[in-house]
């Protein structure tokens, strides 16, 4: 079943830059309202082994030193 929504030309045209290649706007209604996920969701769902875990860990360790604290400002 279909629905007819108006929207206006700069809502229109929003919508239209959001759309990828192939996609339908109902598809891309579906892709930006969709209900985001807890993280907590993704818990236990690793399924490789403990070496590229670990090596993972490192690189995000690695990078976190990279980069500069915000300074906070009160």
């Amino acid at each position: 079943m279909t629905k007819v929504i108006s929207l206006s030309d700069d809502a229109y045209n929003m919508l239209k830059d959001l759309k990828e290649e192939g996609e339908s706007f109902s598809d891309v209604v579906r892709r930006i309202v969709k209900k985001k996920q807890n993280l907590l969701d993704f818990a236990g769902c690793w399924k490789g082994d403990k070496e590229e875990l670990d090596m993972i860990e490192k690189k995000i360790y690695e990078d976190r030193k990279k980069t500069k604290p915000r300074e906070i400002r009160l």
